[in-house]
């Protein structure tokens, strides 16, 4: 039985990373890949790139996720609280071997100048080098980080991916014009959208007008929050949604007058990138579910959401006139979130 480990902080995980870890597990009947981090060493790191700190554990189940259906290969993570000008080789190596708990054949990596180190570090083991010069794939995580990961997006692996993306949400009253902008932009942007699932669930009862009730605000809410992470896993840097929890909490009073507290708490989890707001200027288009088209209703409407949205301490982008001017602010507003 041979043991092999490959080490590195993966911040973040890239398609050069995948490669070296596949290669290295078909060289030994068993290999660990280490994760090695420290919150101030990769603090360091990320000050000054175009890349913010990520959580250790969020690496660590990132390696998880791509090695799952490989047996022999083993992920382990090793914390200290060193900085790179201190970080120490020697006795982070100690506590690799204990961590592996027995004899290491084989120490693998990318870089050529780690031979000298590893030979003292690891005397009885074997380094192999794997792709060097990154001509398999030619990315390195301190690119990626110096550059952005937007612009290397190709780069990543696609369980990395739905940890970046940019999440544009669409809020506004009735017949504003939230799903064909989502739509549109979605189309724009090559990307996926999430529509209004309060729309879906409307359709499925034959109608909200009367006969919507409480429970079906809960099942809403989660339904939606299902579909966002779907739309996330698929998504290219960015995703559109069309409304959100609090304006759930909205049509659960404009309907049954009933406030839900377990919706306020949906949305203290919420965390998108960019709130679109949609005035209520354009005409009101009656589709057979909605039922507020008066003009006092509607701005009374809309002043109620927009306490709402305040109450959460939301700070969102007002798109207002025409759809060829909302659509021209909005693509203004996401060119300024990246």
């Amino acid at each position: 039985m041979t043991t092999g480990f490959i080490g590195g902080k993966f911040l973040p995980l890239h398609l050069g990373h995948v490669y070296a870890i596949i290669h290295a597990s078909s060289m030994v009947d068993e290999l660990y890949v280490v994760l090695s981090h420290s919150e101030k060493r990769d603090l360091e790191l990320c000050e000054g790139t175009q890349m913010s700190y990520i959580p250790a554990r969020i690496r660590l189940r990132w390696l998880s996720q791509l090695t799952k259906d490989m047996p022999h290969v083993k992920v382990i993570s090793i914390e200290d609280n060193q900085g790179n000008a201190d970080y120490n080789w020697v006795q982070g190596a100690e506590i690799i071997k204990e961590e592996i708990g027995k004899p290491i054949d084989f120490v693998f990596s990318s870089e050529l100048e780690y031979s000298k180190i590893f030979d003292k570090l690891y005397p009885t083991s074997k380094h192999i080098l794997i792709d060097p010069t990154r001509r398999q794939v030619g990315i390195s995580a301190t690119k990626i980080r110096e550059e952005g990961v937007f612009h290397h997006w190709a780069f990543l692996p696609d369980l990395v991916k739905p940890y970046f993306v940019k999440k544009v949400v669409i809020v506004g009253t009735e017949s504003c014009g939230k799903s064909t902008l989502t739509k549109n932009l979605a189309k724009i942007y090559n990307t996926s959208y999430v529509e209004e699932y309060g729309r879906t669930v409307c359709e499925e009862i034959g109608g909200c007008d009367g006969i919507i009730i409480e429970e079906d605000y809960l099942k809403i809410a989660y339904g939606h929050k299902m579909r966002e992470i779907e739309a996330i896993n698929v998504a290219n840097k960015l995703v559109f949604i069309d409304t959100e929890a609090i304006v759930t909490q909205f049509y659960s009073h404009l309907y049954n007058e009933v406030y839900q507290p377990v919706l306020d708490e949906i949305a203290k989890l919420q965390d998108y990138d960019l709130w679109l707001f949609l005035e209520p200027d354009i005409s009101w288009v009656d589709d057979g579910l909605r039922i507020h088209g008066d003009h006092t209703a509607r701005n009374e409407n809309n002043h109620h959401l927009k306490r709402l949205l305040e109450k959460h301490q939301i700070n969102y982008k007002t798109l207002h006139g025409s759809y060829e001017n909302r659509l021209k602010n909005a693509l203004d507003f996401i060119e300024e979130l990246f």
